[in-house]
Parts: structure tokens; C-alpha cells; sequence
């Protein structure tokens, strides 16, 4: 069964991650740009940050056959920074230009704050401009009331809801954005967040019409392989195999081939990958010999 892992922060992943959600039939990642466990100073550590989801990150995912992609933005944590907030989204546009890059995201809503809905709404602007979907991280706390107000701004936005997917997802949430047009998503985590139990339950329930499942591992206590554990849980449960494709695979790409980006069928095959290539002189390597790795 392929497997497109639709949020996922690879930045703080090793590399034998990659080879490990090969495996186990990964065959594309989308990394959406995030925060990185504390706050950024200054706009350059965020332009350094963007020119490696576009570069080594993507490069380093293809020795291991798969295909990478991200979404660029503002950060909802560091919305609240004014050291950064305003140079970060001057910055944006020329990153949203990047053929890689298929949506606005993560942004969206932490602490609730005015500002933080202040970047929300000047970024799905960007998303209208560069005709791109977009990507909404929801509060982990008050989730309630933090999905119910990023949905009241991209209504005031007037932005498309076929063109939101709306991150982290829950069993209450999923009773708001059922109706909605928008897609759902839920993030799976070991111990924390949706695990694979609770998945199974929504989807007897609800079905996986608009729905995507991803790991949204980091830097944090987090498994890449929560999207293929997720797909066995369901098979073992009796979800009909054609649904758990439709989940995994299907539904990520229709969201994300929205901007014009996603070529659907090169990812029928595995990305070009060549233990010998080099990014900039650099190997993943890291002086081995590719015939013993």
C-alpha cells in the first residue's frame, strides 16, 4: 500500500527514518514549515530554514526513493514575535513560487491571540495571490473554540473551504468540519494527540470522505510511522482496503495537487535515488561506501 505522509517535520528527523518509512511503503512526505522548539531571533535563521525544506531536505529524502514536498509560512508561535513576524512574511512570496512548495503552512492558531489571527488572514491572502491550498494548525488547547475561529477567519477571508485543511483534528472536531467543504486532519501520535484506536473508531463512523491522517512527528516524542501503523490498524478492523488507499494515499494528493503542483502520476514511481549524489558537494553518506550501506 503506498503512503502519502501528508505532515510530517523530517528537518529533526535522522536519516534512518527515511529508510524506515520506505519500507513501510512511504513514497512521498509533505513537510510543512514549522517552529523549531524555541523562537528565532531574526528573519535570516527563517530564510535559512525555508532554503533547506527546498534543498537538502528534499534531496536527502530522495536517496531513499522518496518524493518531498512542503508548504511554506509563518508559524503560529512565532506570529507573536515582532522581531520576526512582519520580515518573515515579506519573505514568504518568493518561497510560495517554488515548484515544491504545494501550500501555505502551518499557520493558524496557538495562544489565540489577535496577532496570531492577524498573520492567519494576511497569509491565506498569500494563498489567494499565489493560487495555492492551505494548511491550519489548530490550538492544542481549547481545541474547541480554536477550530470554530479559524474557521470564522477564512470565512471573513472569503478563501475557497475546499482549499483549507484543517490540522488536529479530534472526535469533537470532526463533528464541526463534517459539513464544512473542508478537509480534516488528524495527527497521530504514540501517546499523545489521536492515536491509532481512536482513528479507527472516526472512520467506522464518519467514512474518510475529505479526511488525511499523518504523524506530524518533530523534534518531540513522535514515530514517522504512524501513518502506516495507522493503515494496518484499519485493515485489521475491516475497513476495506480501497477506503485505507482512499486515506492514505488519495485524499493527500487531491488536496495538495489543488495548486497545480503535485504531478499525481510521477509519484507512481519511487523518486530518482543515488547513494553516490552529492547536494552542494554533500553526501548522505557521510564518507561510507554506498556498496556497504
Amino acid at each position: 500500500m503506498l503512503i502519502f505522509e501528508p505532515h510530517i517535520h523530517m528537518y529533526s528527523r535522522i536519516t534512518d527514518d527515511y529508510e524506515r518509512m520506505a519500507l513501510a511503503g512511504v513514497r512521498a512526505v509533505l513537510e510543512p514549515a514549522f517552529w523549531l522548539g524555541q523562537n528565532r531571533t531574526s528573519v535570516g535563521t527563517f530564510v535559512d530554514y525555508f532554503d533547506t525544506l527546498i534543498g537538502w531536505e528534499r534531496f536527502r529524502a530522495q536517496q531513499f526513493g522518496i518524493h518531498h514536498f512542503c508548504t511554506m509560512g509563518l508559524n503560529p508561535r512565532e506570529a507573536n514575535d515582532d522581531r520576526v513576524n512582519d520580515d518573515v512574511l515579506a519573505v514568504l512570496p518568493r518561497y510560495l513560487e517554488k515548484d515544491s512548495v504545494l501550500g501555505v503552512g502551518e499557520i493558524g492558531l496557538d495562544d489565540q491571540t489577535r496577532k496570531e489571527e492577524k498573520f492567519l488572514a494576511a497569509q491565506i491572502e498569500l494563498a489567494r495571490q499565489h493560487d495555492l491550498p492551505v494548511l491550519i494548525h489548530t490550538p492544542h488547547r481549547d481545541k474547541k473554540k480554536g477550530f470554530e475561529r479559524c474557521i470564522a477567519i477564512v470565512r471573513e477571508c472569503n478563501f475557497p473551504m475546499q482549499r483549507i485543511l484543517l490540522d488536529h483534528g479530534n472526535e469533537e472536531t470532526i463533528k464541526i468540519t463534517r459539513d464544512l467543504g473542508c478537509w480534516s486532519g488528524f495527527s497521530i501520535y504514540p501517546n499523545t494527540k489521536m492515536d491509532p484506536a481512536r482513528m479507527v473508531a472516526i472512520v467506522l463512523e464518519y467514512g474518510v470522505e475529505r479526511m488525511v491522517v499523518n504523524s506530524a512527528a518533530d523534534w518531540g516524542v513522535s514515530d514517522p510511522l504512524m501513518v502506516p501503523r495507522t493503515a494496518t490498524r484499519l485493515e485489521q478492523a475491516g475497513v476495506p482496503r480501497a477506503r485505507i488507499e482512499q486515506l492514505v494515499w488519495d485524499n493527500p494528493i487531491a488536496f495538495f495537487e489543488q495548486g497545480g503542483r503535485l504531478d499525481r502520476q510521477a509519484l507512481a514511481h519511487p523518486a530518482r535515488a543515488n547513494l553516490r549524489d552529492t547536494f552542494e558537494g554533500n553526501s548522505v553518506l557521510r564518507g561510507q561506501d554506498p556498496d556497504k550501506v
